[in-house]
């Protein structure tokens, strides 16, 4: 009985001035986040000799960012900073969470001081359900299941070295809650977009409570493999494509198509029109497959703003306004205090009755429905821990204030400065020209540095 009063006490304590009437009447929310998508590589971002009809609806129907980025050049670390609202060392995850632990770099802090997104929407009321690639723990204590998900169907691991296998190192990772599952034979893109319509369908007869759909692709990270009947569609249509750029085209347009059945599904059953959808990427794209980041420098893995500038797009049937486009830098931690004030969770006074952690980002709430046109001033850093090639668990990082921006793209590399405002495609490195800010941006960098230092971020040794 003291739980359940506690539990009512935070919920209550927690509920902001958009106090709605039912439970069935609060929002339900899609996050549908895919892997190594180039900034430009969706038709709605001018990509070149692609077509992403579905994805586009989400353009069309509600707000386009032009300037929005992930917390960090790869996937791991930016997974934690959106289902943490943190700075991913901060989350205890600053690089990729690996099967082999030497190569490993990441630990998702623990539930006394971290509670994830789902984990927060469970204290007030919402069913929540994470479909596709999970990658921040292939072990207890850091499954879906333990970390906020009612409902898990997916794949544990990094990366799938065949589409079609959905093996890594041999081993399957493939999951329905607790359970291993052979499903080898369907590409994995089908697999989680048939998954996700069966959960809609499910909880479109069930309208109990409001859900919370994370839907996380593999597509469109290595190997790029599309099903042969769509890399032949696209050989015939775009001819003058290399064999490598065409490979990448055809498993996006395949990926649209499956994005397409998922938001037909939420149509069919009429969910459509009380759901934020939310769809972004992970980091920008990779470019040894040829992936297209628009006009940004570099590509996945670098503190350039390639490997940093991703796609987002997020409609809301009625209250985002139609073929919206915003210039508002907003980043992955954000989507964390904005679902929750969608779900009617007051930010001032939920740390500590929902969540324990210090939040880093800003709700975005106000710019999609218009109230707001700008967030206040903030920085934004960016951290990634690699142990592969030269890297030797060291980091590189960046952090941007006023527009101005410092970056350090390898751990052995000189620290580069860019006046984003003037420059923002970094052509002009600025620090011989301008000591004093060099100087200001390192020693906030470095503080930054020290906050992440804080955090643990492996396992605790076993005896």
């Amino acid at each position: 009985m003291a739980k359940q009063y506690l539990f009512l006490l935070g919920f209550f304590l927690c509920l902001g001035s958009s106090v709605f009437a039912t439970e069935a009447e609060r929002p339900n929310v899609v996050i549908i986040i895919v892997d190594d998508l180039g900034w430009g590589d969706l038709s709605c971002y001018g990509g070149p000799n692609i077509r992403t009809p579905c994805i586009d609806t989400l353009s069309q129907e509600g707000m386009r960012f032009t300037k929005f980025r992930a917390n960090s050049s790869v996937c791991s670390p930016s997974r934690a900073a959106l289902l943490s609202g943190m700075y991913p060392d901060r989350a205890g995850v600053p690089g990729v969470i690996r099967t082999h632990e030497p190569e490993s770099c990441g630990f998702l802090l623990q539930q006394q001081s971290l509670i994830t997104l789902p984990e927060a929407l469970q204290k007030v009321g919402y069913q929540t359900a994470h479909i596709g690639k999970w990658h921040l723990g292939l072990e207890s204590p850091n499954l879906p299941n333990e970390r906020g998900f009612d409902f898990f169907h997916g794949f544990l691991g990094d990366m799938m070295e065949d589409y079609w296998n959905h093996l890594r190192h041999g081993i399957n990772y493939m999951r329905r809650n607790g359970e291993a599952i052979d499903v080898a034979g369907t590409h994995a893109t089908d697999l989680f977009t048939d998954w996700a319509c069966e959960y809609l369908e499910d909880r479109a007869m069930k309208q109990d409570k409001p859900f919370f759909l994370y839907l996380s692709y593999n597509a469109p990270h290595d190997p790029v493999q599309p099903p042969p009947n769509v890399l032949e569609r696209i050989k015939k249509r775009e001819p003058d494509v290399s064999e490598n750029r065409a490979r990448l085209i055809a498993l996006i347009e395949h990926l649209d198509e499956g994005v397409g059945k998922v938001l037909t599904t939420l149509e069919k059953t009429g969910l459509d029109k009380n759901t934020l959808v939310i769809f972004l990427s992970d980091n920008g794209g990779p470019l040894n497959t040829e992936a297209y980041n628009g006009p940004h420098r570099d590509g996945k893995g670098s503190m350039y703003e390639g490997g940093l500038a991703i796609s987002c797009l997020a409609r809301w049937n009625g209250k985002i306004k139609a073929g919206s486009v915003s210039e508002v830098e907003g980043v992955q931690l954000d989507i964390y205090p904005t679902v929750l004030e969608l779900a009617g969770v007051d930010l001032s006074t939920a740390r500590g009755a929902i969540f324990p952690q210090r939040l880093d980002g800003f709700s975005l709430l106000g710019i999609l429905t218009g109230k707001e046109t700008k967030l206040s001033e903030r920085p934004l850093y960016f951290v990634r821990r690699e142990a592969s090639g030269y890297f030797g668990m060291k980091t590189n990082e960046a952090y941007i204030d006023g527009g101005w921006k410092i970056l350090q793209n390898t751990p052995f590399s000189d620290r580069e400065v860019y006046d984003l405002n003037s420059d923002p495609l970094e052509t002009k490195e600025m620090s011989k020209e301008s000591p004093p800010k060099f100087r200001e941006l390192e020693a906030k960098l470095r503080r930054q540095i020290q906050e992440g230092g804080r955090v643990p971020w492996m396992p605790p040794a076993k005896d």
